[in-house]
């Protein structure tokens, strides 16, 4: 089968078969709701003032933070209902000095959020924060933690029903903290706008049990500091097992009922909304171990409530191989609901046409797959599937994904509303500064962070 290019392949690496876990169901995007936009130069501002010596603000200007602690922006928000929102900031940060602010509603504190450099004062990014609104009048305040103070604000958006039009967990890129020169995902997020991550890789530590990387903690290492300062900014994490390199769960838990056990051991660790399993290499060539892999989320289907589960795997151009079919039939034979089917459409061995268009011919092979399996129409089919693609050049010579193919893969899933749009990797998402190092960078000319802010615009 394909598999992620073999960058990955010197280290304990692996892909992603996804498996969303949840105590209660939880949409894969957000359905349609309502957004409010407030000025921060409309706001009641405290050691601020209202500026517009840069550009590209909105409305008649920005607040520029005084340089002291405990300088603050608080707005008046009306929502229609009670329940979960996403607060939006945008806001501009000429220096590399983090500048954070406590976000509070209602006089409780909410989150501690990083405001990183944006490169320079009139370059704006949006920093994400999830928090529970009255219905009716809400206070919203952004208060600086340092002397430094804040960074210059925009406005804020609220979006309410427990929605965003901002992306959620459908659009969740790889990132590995193992190696790579891994970027600071509080960064990722405040430039970018996304909210979630899939971090990679969760393997056997030479028995059934879990450890990043094969070796390093389950709790309470590097690893659960940046899941807790992701958190802390208002996003999330989806933790991903398995991958071309490295020992697998699949192939050292005995049985389906140990490994969904492993499985297990990670969504309590971590409270998690959702996991991804790559299945790949040895995992996926083994029929036993494919089975053992669905049954495996059926169980944890079985005792989590509104588990969703996704499972990624390689393609051909024309769609999912006779190994790729053959998972797709024993789960859909097993009785296995899964929600999305991911495919990795890289690392082709050859291939015509440009990316982005042979994508869209593995998709729709992957659709053909489903409808035969599953027996789904295309709608429900399209709704099952997932696209996790790579930025910048692959392993293979004939192979390089542009930001226009990026385009081309946004514009497919929104036409379709496909339930997964992800990629490898956040680490990768840089212009190489000097020789091409395929774990750090992309390969090609870009801008920072030009990939994710592409998938940053799905919406479901």
């Amino acid at each position: 089968m394909k598999h992620r290019p073999g960058l990955r392949t010197s280290l304990s690496l692996a892909g992603a078969v996804c498996a969303t876990i949840a105590a209660v169901a939880i949409p894969w995007q957000p359905a349609g709701a309502a957004t409010s936009k407030y000025e921060a130069e409309n706001a009641t501002i405290s050691q601020g003032t209202v500026a517009t010596n840069h550009t590209g603000f909105s409305g008649s200007g920005f607040v520029d933070y005084t340089n002291a602690t405990g300088s603050f922006v608080q707005w008046t928000v009306n929502v229609a209902s009670a329940g979960s929102a996403t607060l939006a900031i945008r806001y501009a940060n000429g220096t590399t000095t983090n500048r954070p602010m406590t976000i509070a509603v209602n006089g409780s504190t909410v989150a501690t959020t990083a405001f990183n450099g944006t490169g320079d004062w009139n370059t704006w990014a949006t920093a994400n924060v999830t928090a529970t609104l009255n219905a009716g009048s809400n206070t919203v305040r952004a208060t600086a933690t340092t002397a430094n103070g804040g960074p210059n604000v925009d406005f804020l958006n609220v979006t309410d029903g427990g929605s965003s039009g901002t992306p959620g967990m459908a659009v969740a890129p790889y990132e590995y903290f193992g190696w790579g020169n891994p970027q600071n995902p509080t960064t990722v997020m405040s430039q970018t706008g996304i909210r979630w991550f899939t971090l990679a890789f969760m393997l056997s530590d030479g028995t059934c049990a879990p450890a990043w990387d094969g070796d390093r903690p389950l709790t309470g290492g590097d690893d659960q500091a940046k899941i807790n300062a992701i958190r802390n900014a208002g996003g999330d994490v989806i933790v991903s097992f398995g991958g071309f390199s490295g020992d697998k769960l699949g192939e050292h838990c005995s049985s389906a009922s140990a490994l969904a056990g492993a499985y297990q051991r990670v969504i309590d660790a971590y409270r998690l909304k959702a996991i991804d399993i790559d299945i790949e290499a040895s995992e996926f060539s083994s029929g036993t171990v494919r089975q053992r892999v669905i049954d495996a989320l059926k169980i944890v289907k079985n005792n989590n409530a509104g588990i969703k589960t996704i499972i990624t795997l390689g393609v051909a151009p024309d769609g999912p191989d006779d190994t790729g079919k053959n998972l797709i039939n024993r789960g859909a034979a097993s009785g296995l609901n899964n929600d999305v089917w991911t495919i990795m459409p890289f690392d082709f061995g050859g291939h015509s046409g440009s990316m982005g268009q042979v994508t869209i011919n593995a998709s729709e092979g992957l659709k053909n797959a489903l409808k035969s399996a599953y027996g789904y129409s295309d709608s429900t089919a399209y709704t099952r599937m997932g696209i996790s693609s790579m930025n910048g050049k692959t392993d293979e010579s004939d192979e390089t994904v542009s930001t226009a193919d990026f385009q081309t893969i946004l514009g497919y899933a929104q036409q379709h509303h496909l339930a997964r749009l992800t990629f490898w990797s956040v680490n990768r998402d840089r212009q190489c500064t000097g020789d091409l190092d395929a774990d750090s960078c992309s390969g090609v000319s870009q801008s920072a962070f030009a990939f994710t802010r592409i998938f940053a615009q799905y919406t479901g």
